[in-house]
């Protein structure tokens, strides 16, 4: 019998409200990506599920997981821990599964930097302008100016890691932004070289939301 071929990692990652939970929820609706479901420290929005959206653990639970290297990423974000389970990843890659992950750069940097055998295709999200951003992370937040503030304060940060990523979408209309990047993830799974795309529009476009 063959031997069962291994899945891929897709990650995506966005400045907070930019969209990546939405898209990766989305993806995975298709049947072709599980969801690596990310353990955190957080207190659970008031639509989130424990064990759907996230693992919700208390702080020494989160430091235990952590000494015991549990962990194949994680990340402290605006307070709180965030991360993915090693065995839990690899277990479903084993199987042939092709895992998505809802991360930040942080935790696509530490994934990339194991040098993983498997392969591994990288997605940043940008919002459409500032004033989109804010008005979705106001939305998110039940209208909590003071959170939605505190995640604009991070996002110039954020934002200057687009060029970690292999591919860079600006998420404006979630149908194009989603069709885009499931042909980005087709084309890239199929070849072993780098996939051009204009970076010169991200730049600029990069410009807008920095300045």
């Amino acid at each position: 019998m063959a031997e069962k071929k291994a899945g891929i990692i897709v990650i995506l990652s966005s400045p907070s409200g930019a969209g990546k939970t939405t898209l990766v929820k989305k993806i995975s609706s298709k049947g072709k990506f599980t969801i690596s479901i990310s353990h955190t420290t957080r207190k659970p929005r008031i639509y989130e599920i424990n064990g759907k959206d996230y693992f919700f653990v208390k702080n020494h639970e989160f430091k235990k997981l952590i000494k015991k290297n549990k962990f194949l990423e994680y990340a402290k974000v605006f307070k709180n821990y965030y991360g993915s389970l090693k065995k839990t990843v690899v277990d479903n890659l084993k199987k042939g599964k092709n895992v998505i992950f809802d991360i930040d750069w942080q935790g696509t940097k530490q994934i990339k930097d194991k040098k993983l055998n498997y392969k591994i295709v990288t997605i940043f999200i940008l919002p459409p302008s500032k004033k989109e951003l804010f008005k979705r992370l106001l939305k998110r937040d039940r209208k909590d100016k003071k959170i939605a503030t505190e995640r604009m304060k991070q996002f110039k940060e954020d934002v200057m890691h687009w060029k970690d990523y292999d591919y860079t979408v600006v998420n404006d209309k979630l149908e194009k932004c989603y069709s885009l990047i499931i042909n980005y993830i087709n084309k890239k799974t199929k070849s072993k070289n780098s996939i051009d795309y204009n970076k010169k529009r991200i730049r600029k476009h990069i410009k807008s939301l920095v300045n």
